[in-house]
């Protein structure tokens, strides 16, 4: 019997979420909330159990691991099977951006970040989406971001490793419509975390960003984590292929 009180149908659910960061974080704590069991993954594994501080026993656990390592991430996906018998929703929050004029990027920060924002990616999502498959349901979240659509100065790897990651997606989602995993995106505008909190400090940053927002504001990393909610949900189970974005308008102008 269905619980109306479980609106999205998510208290119980398998989840991975890979990275502990700003976002990662409260993508985590709002999985928490409506009694999902998560597993955060990190590199770093003082922030992963941070970020599930405050939950139940037996409802959350912390991993460390490099995602860009193939067989690191086979065991990250194992461990959440092992622990929990399977995996019903993996979030990718991991990322980096070097912000510098394209002639000045040097070839070590474009590998990097190609690295971090995609080759995690596709490794995760492989890896979780073998698991889904077989067992025939399962959704996916991916971190885009405006910049994957927009042509920002200075952010050139940046860019076109969420472009890849949207396509990335999409191909996923038609591969795997059909065995019952669907693959979406969530696409943040300007977030004020306490990653990007020096950068928005910074030689009037914020205001300059703040005035490219229809809203008026930069938005918070709770207002990104609803939408992934709702993209894993039973809300949204005639949605895949899509990305969702979650900019205060800035994609508008």
């Amino acid at each position: 019997m269905t619980d109306d009180r479980d609106w999205l149908g998510l208290r119980d659910s398998r989840v991975l979420i890979a990275g502990a960061g700003g976002l990662g974080a409260a993508v985590a704590a709002a999985f928490l909330t409506v009694g999902a069991k998560v597993q955060v993954v990190d590199a770093d594994a003082a922030r992963a159990a941070v970020a599930i501080a405050g939950a139940a026993p037996g409802q959350a656990a912390a991993v460390a691991a490099d995602l860009r390592e193939p067989s690191e991430v086979t065991r990250a996906v194992t461990e959440i099977c092992r622990r929990w018998g399977g995996i019903d929703v993996c979030v990718h929050a991991v990322g980096m951006n070097v912000r510098k004029p394209v002639l000045e990027c040097e070839d070590t920060e474009w590998a990097a970040t190609l690295d971090v924002n995609l080759t995690s990616a596709w490794l995760l999502c492989r890896a979780a989406g073998r698991r889904m498959t077989e067992a025939g349901r399962g959704s996916i979240v991916l971190f885009s971001s405006v910049s994957g659509l927009l042509a920002h100065k200075d952010h050139a790897p940046y860019a076109a490793t969420k472009g890849a990651v949207n396509q990335m997606m999409r191909v996923m989602a038609a591969e795997w419509a059909s065995r019952g995993v669907n693959v979406n995106a969530v696409a943040p505008g300007y977030v004020e975390t306490g990653l990007t909190r020096d950068y928005l400090e910074r030689d009037g940053n914020r205001g300059r960003l703040e005035g490219m927002v229809p809203v008026g504001r930069l938005s918070t990393p709770a207002e990104v984590a609803g939408p992934v909610l709702f993209l894993a949900s039973r809300q949204a189970r005639y949605v895949t292929g899509h990305v969702l974005y979650v900019d205060g308008g800035r994609t508008l102008v």
